[in-house]
């Protein structure tokens, strides 16, 4: 089951000031949001039960490529750091991307086949499951200057804003901000790279508004790589 998850989710005392009076991106979206952005009628409202979730993630397979608790499969050098950990993500922002995979708004062949084949109750379940998993975390060695500049600061003149604003200090997420705000905090760096270099080019495109197209699409190469070490190693 891969999935994001990136890229790029009390929630501002450790952040800068101007972070912490800014509105996150997505607040500032005008209109109605994209029909990526939302979540189904057979999927809204769903509340899962993660003591069903385990056996069931364990049934559809899901636990073969995140881990049985979801924080992955311990190997982020080698290929399987490309499959994300999901474990304490908010239990909103895992159904969303499930139910995203379902109807093609977020593309991924092995997921949205397997999406497709699971009952959305059961992907509640599931998704309730791995949020009730101790968070992820990374080793610590994530002080990466460009990284954290990025993150903490962002880049006012290309009109990046920074990430803290919408993921929070230490890349924990916004409390209450559910689908909009993942854990980025000890994500596999490989996963975090894949969905930032997805976000630039478009290839992915399910967040409201766009905003994490738009604040992706100016960075370069290294400064993806910078922010996806950055991010992974956070504790």
């Amino acid at each position: 089951m891969a999935m994001v998850g990136v890229v790029l989710a009390g929630c501002l005392l450790a952040a800068p000031a101007g972070a912490q009076s800014a509105k996150p991106p997505a607040a500032r979206g005008q209109g109605k949001a994209p029909a990526a952005a939302v979540v189904s009628a057979q999927v809204q409202g769903l509340r899962g039960d993660p003591v069903r979730g385990l056996k069931k993630s364990d049934d559809e397979r899901c636990q073969e490529c995140h881990g049985a608790d979801g924080n992955g499969l311990g190997h982020s050098e080698g290929s399987e750091g490309r499959l994300p950990k999901l474990a304490g993500q908010p239990v909103e922002y895992l159904l969303k991307q499930l139910d995203n995979f379902r109807s093609g708004a977020r593309k991924h062949d092995v997921m949205s086949m397997m999406a497709r084949t699971v009952t959305p109750a059961d992907l509640a379940d599931i998704a309730a499951y791995f949020a009730s998993q101790p968070p992820m975390k990374g080793d610590g060695s994530g002080d990466n200057p460009v990284g954290r500049g990025l993150y903490e600061r962002g880049d006012a003149g290309r009109g990046i804003a920074a990430c803290i604003t919408c993921h929070g200090p230490g890349g924990k997420g916004l409390a209450g901000a559910g689908a909009e705000s993942p854990r980025l905090g000890g994500q596999e760096w490989r996963y975090l790279e894949k969905q930032l270099l997805d976000w630039r080019s478009g290839d992915r495109s399910n967040s409201r508004d766009g905003v994490m197209n738009s604040q992706i699409r100016p960075l370069s190469d290294e400064e993806i790589r910078a922010l996806s070490s950055y991010l992974s190693g956070l504790p």
